[in-house]
């Protein structure tokens, strides 16, 4: 939930707050909890009362005050409403020297899929991901963080103006995929096709799958294939992009190790 007033982001959710006291405690302005979570956080409240910054036990309905949901598992941290950077040409280089493949989402606008997707890459080792300036692709939100489970501490997440300037700028740079129900090519494939250059991997919407435009400019189109068996018949055309993400970062974990 945002605070607009403040410009404030309520990160709910003990596996979320737990990673971002971990990683970032710096970046909490104000603490609140219940009292199932009081010997949780023990080394963060010396943390935050050396730094003066307060926080509170409360009651579980103030906690969905703050985060706007009753699945706060007890504890609330505000930070700063997050600031996504661009993507720029300085970031790509690293990548590409470092062959770092990155995973570019074509509109995808559940929150509650863009936190799938960051705690997979997280859990696979995955850094990088790119969401467009969009009204129809979700940011970050108090849900995002409380599904990515503690993975927005462990991910970078870049903003681009345009998908496709950025598909052409990474041409014969990058090996440039889309995910598609109608490709020929599967996703095991993904590592043999990058042994040379890392990947750069577009999930589409929930509803549409990636734009025609985006279509045009991949290197190489891919697909889940479903069950091996011939006699079987294959009663759901896709996946959630959030569950198709998961099987493409496992066929993509040993990318970045090359």
């Amino acid at each position: 939930m945002k605070n607009t007033r403040k410009n404030e982001l309520a990160v709910c959710g003990f596996e979320a707050v737990k990673a971002l006291a971990k990683k970032h405690s710096e970046s909490i302005r104000r603490f609140y909890y219940n009292d199932e979570r009081t010997m949780a956080f023990g080394d963060l409240f010396r943390s935050l009362a050396a730094r003066k910054i307060p926080y509170n036990k409360v009651e579980d309905t103030e906690l969905e005050k703050l985060s706007g949901t009753v699945h706060h598992q007890g504890v609330v941290a505000m930070i700063e409403q997050p600031e996504i950077p661009h993507l720029t040409t300085e970031i790509a280089d690293d990548w590409l020297h470092k062959k770092e493949s990155a995973l570019l989402l074509d509109r995808v606008g559940n929150a509650n899929n863009l936190g799938a997707i960051v705690r997979s890459a997280a859990f696979f080792g995955f850094k990088n991901i790119v969401i467009p300036l969009d009204e129809a692709q979700s940011s970050i939100t108090t849900s995002s963080y409380r599904v990515a489970q503690g993975g927005m501490e462990y991910v970078n997440i870049y903003s681009i103006r345009s998908i496709s300037k950025l598909l052409t700028a990474m041409k014969g740079k990058m090996i440039r995929f889309g995910t598609d129900v109608r490709a020929k090519t599967t996703v095991e494939r993904i590592p043999s096709l990058c042994e040379k250059k890392p990947a750069l991997i577009v999930l589409g919407n929930e509803e549409h799958g990636i734009s025609d435009e985006v279509r045009k400019n991949c290197d190489y189109l891919i697909l889940i294939p479903f069950s091996e068996n011939p006699d079987a018949k294959q009663p759901i055309e896709s996946l959630n992009v959030a569950q198709a993400a998961s099987i493409v970062l496992y066929e993509c974990r040993k990318l970045n190790t090359k």
